[in-house]
């Protein structure tokens, strides 16, 4: 058994990522189960959320998951074991009104890990998508003129 040890990770900064990843292989050697679990989501009409905020997002649901299993990933398939899991959305698989940004997201993951499990099965790597319904997320009331603030984490 390992020590717990915590490794402070905002997933939609990309550029951090794959310094996180190679300071956890440094520590315990190996990821046996990786879950992507981090998100963020809007709740907005299109044409009132801006590139900017649908950029955030994409990087937070989509860009942040696969650029941590792509660090990730090359150790599983050295030692030819490993669990990658991609906690995502029942948006993932069906749109609705005022969440276009955090669906097309959750639509894009959903893609992209369908494609990993295939490719990864003769690496005897398991690659599973949860898609749960909605859920309670934690949620910040914004200050008016704040979109950031208007973000659930």
């Amino acid at each position: 058994t390992y020590a717990p040890k915590l490794i402070l990770l905002d997933i939609s900064d990309i550029n951090c990522i794959r310094d996180v990843a190679k300071e956890i292989l440094n520590c315990y050697g190996c990821v046996d189960i990786l879950i992507n679990n981090a998100s963020m989501k809007v709740k907005g009409a299109v044409q009132s959320i801006s590139l900017e905020l649908d950029k955030k997002i994409m990087d937070a649901n989509y860009f942040g998951p696969i650029t941590l299993t792509k660090a990730i990933l090359p150790n599983m398939i050295s030692r030819r074991t490993g669990q990658i899991v991609l906690i995502n959305s029942i948006q993932g698989k069906i749109g609705i009104p005022f969440r276009a940004a955090y669906a097309a997201s959750k639509h894009a993951a959903v893609g992209f890990f369908d494609c990993l499990r295939a490719e990864m099965e003769e690496f005897d790597i398991s690659v599973s998508t949860v898609n749960p319904t909605f859920i309670c997320s934690y949620h910040r009331q914004p200050a008016p003129g704040n979109w950031e603030a208007s973000i659930w984490k």
